[in-house]
């Protein structure tokens, strides 16, 4: 096994190791030494793969917001691509609620504002915009506004998708899914 295929091998443990301590933790409760321990790593050892917990976050994000863009891009198509593109966004994190809760940076302290800071965030708030792009584009075609339509496309599916998990959705027996196909019909 060469050194860079033993250093990307390392850099993948780390990062799976790293996904499970801020899916218990949330960032701000996750530490390097939690995520080394998990690894298999002294938390020395991280740094050379990586220079700070923040940086491990934003290398999950950055995956999970390309695996995202590939999903929406190859759905939103045809006839009705804006609502498959939709679809496509919700399937996918209801799929992996741990995403969800990555991407809002969600922990046992619940919503808040938080970031990555300034040299981090532009670039993946870049990211999500180019993730939801095809949706936006498919928007354009039937909206004189479609930012804003993307942006109630999103926050319907964040929305759903976060009382579903919470169980919520269980006090008017309703299927997260089903709400969000509802509402789609209401925009085509």
């Amino acid at each position: 096994m060469s050194v860079s295929s033993k250093k990307e091998l390392g850099r993948q443990r780390i990062l799976d190791a790293a996904r499970e301590v801020f899916a218990e933790q949330g960032l701000e409760g996750a530490s390097l030494r939690a995520i080394a321990a998990r690894a298999g790593y002294t938390p020395a050892a991280l740094y050379f793969h990586f220079d700070s917990r923040e940086a491990i976050y934003a290398e999950l994000l950055r995956a999970s917001l390309a695996e995202l863009k590939a999903r929406i891009e190859a759905a939103a198509t045809g006839d009705d691509a804006f609502r498959a593109g939709a679809l496509a966004l919700f399937d996918f994190y209801a799929a992996r609620p741990q995403e969800l809760a990555l991407g809002l940076y969600l922990g046992p302290g619940g919503p808040a504002p938080r970031g990555l800071g300034q040299g981090v965030d532009p670039e993946l708030n870049a990211l999500l915009l180019e993730a939801l792009s095809p949706i936006r584009a498919a928007a354009a075609e039937r909206s004189a506004e479609p930012d804003a339509l993307l942006a109630e496309i999103f926050a319907q599916a964040v929305g759903l998708l976060v009382l579903s998990e919470t169980r919520r959705l269980r006090l008017f027996g309703l299927a997260a899914r089903g709400l969000m196909e509802r509402m789609l019909e209401g925009k085509s």
